[in-house]
Parts: structure tokens; C-alpha cells; sequence
């Protein structure tokens, strides 16, 4: 009975091929899928005064004849030290790069492919009771000493408090699921519960 639950958990537990073994042609869309996710979160901190908003230089340098120099009107001249900046960063700069929900979903497949391929990939069961130590024992009973990339359906208060003060765990429910974080992982691990999600989201005829 017991080696009938075990073939029946592990048939329900496998990978489906039209997403964990996918057709890798090239690495171009992964490539732009990574960057895309870095190029969204990032801010466009920078941000320089104008002449129009820089302090001082309220009265003339020096008259504007006869001292034999060139003339100026302001010390806030862009050309002078402390002076205004001329088309510097103004904070308002855009850098997020947009690909179509198809093919991130492609990248994603690509990705989690090539995770399989190398093995990094495995379903188990998450259940921790709310213990940093829960979390450690897991990680140490399945000799995961390197970046652990941990995929649930849902994330539970428990699932959080044992894994936040965990440095190599990073937890991610699966519909968030992203190429960066799949790429640098050192090995996935999937909940039975994550793996019935990411089918339906990627399903190669549920576009």
C-alpha cells in the first residue's frame, strides 16, 4: 500500500515537459528577461540643480566693461564651479524595458529547462511552524548549503518567520515566480502545492 502512495505522490509530483523541458534554441530572450527584471527595479536616483535652483549669485561678478575679462551676469553660470549643471539627471529617467506577458512566460519555461537540466530542481514538501530552527534543520537534513530559491503557493505567516533571518533562503510565491531569481538559485525547491500553480500558469495552451 505504502509503495502505491509513493508511485501515485511522485506521478502527481512530476515536471510536465511543456514546461520544465522545453526547446532552448538560443539564450537571447532569457537574456532580455533577466535584464528587463534588474531594469524595472531600478531608480533613477540622480538628480542635479539647474542654474534656476542653485544658491547665490544674485549680483553681477564684476561690471561688464572695462576690467578686460569676459563678461558674466551670474556666478550660477553652468561654466563656473558651484555653478548650475547643464542637462544633468533630473531624477525622472525611465529604464524599464517591457516584454509581452507570452514571453516572459517563455522564459520563464526556458529557464526553469535549464534548472532541470542541471538538476537544481526539486519537489518537496514546506512546512515549517513558524522556527528559525525549522527552516535551518531543513536546509542542513538536505545538505542545502548554498542559495536556496524556495517556491510556495502561498506565503504563510510560519513560512516567513522561519525563513526571513535566513540569509541563502529566498522564498518566492509561484505566481511571482521570475527568470532572475530561477538563474541565480543553487537549487529550487517546489511545494506540491507551488507545482499545481506554476501549471496553470504556464500551461503552453493557457497564453
Amino acid at each position: 500500500m505504502a509503495e502505491t502512495t509513493k508511485t501515485t505522490s511522485a506521478v502527481k509530483n512530476a515536471l510536465p515537459k511543456d514546461i520544465f523541458d522545453v526547446e532552448v534554441k538560443s539564450h537571447d530572450l532569457l537574456k532580455l528577461a533577466y535584464n528587463s527584471y534588474l531594469a524595472n527595479a531600478r531608480n533613477a536616483h540622480a538628480t542635479t540643480k539647474t542654474r534656476g535652483e542653485v544658491s547665490g549669485g544674485g549680483k553681477k561678478p564684476w561690471k561688464q566693461k572695462g576690467t578686460g575679462r569676459a563678461r558674466f551676469g551670474s556666478s550660477r553660470n553652468p561654466i563656473w564651479r558651484g555653478g548650475g549643471i547643464a542637462f544633468g539627471p533630473r531624477g525622472s529617467a525611465n529604464y524599464s524595458i517591457r516584454i509581452t506577458t507570452t514571453d516572459k512566460r517563455v522564459a520563464v519555461r526556458q529557464a526553469l529547462t535549464l534548472a532541470n537540466q542541471a538538476k537544481k530542481i526539486a519537489v518537496m514538501d514546506i512546512k515549517f511552524n513558524g522556527k528559525t530552527a525549522d527552516a535551518a534543520k531543513f536546509l542542513k537534513d538536505n545538505k542545502f548549503d548554498r542559495k536556496v530559491l524556495m517556491v510556495v503557493d502561498e506565503k504563510s505567516p510560519e513560512l516567513l518567520k522561519s525563513t526571513n533571518n535566513i540569509q541563502n533562503i529566498l522564498l518566492v510565491r509561484a505566481s511571482y515566480l521570475n527568470v532572475y531569481d530561477i538563474l541565480n538559485a543553487d537549487k529550487i525547491v517546489i511545494s506540491p502545492k507551488a507545482l499545481e500553480v506554476i501549471k496553470g500558469w504556464l500551461a503552453k495552451g493557457d497564453k
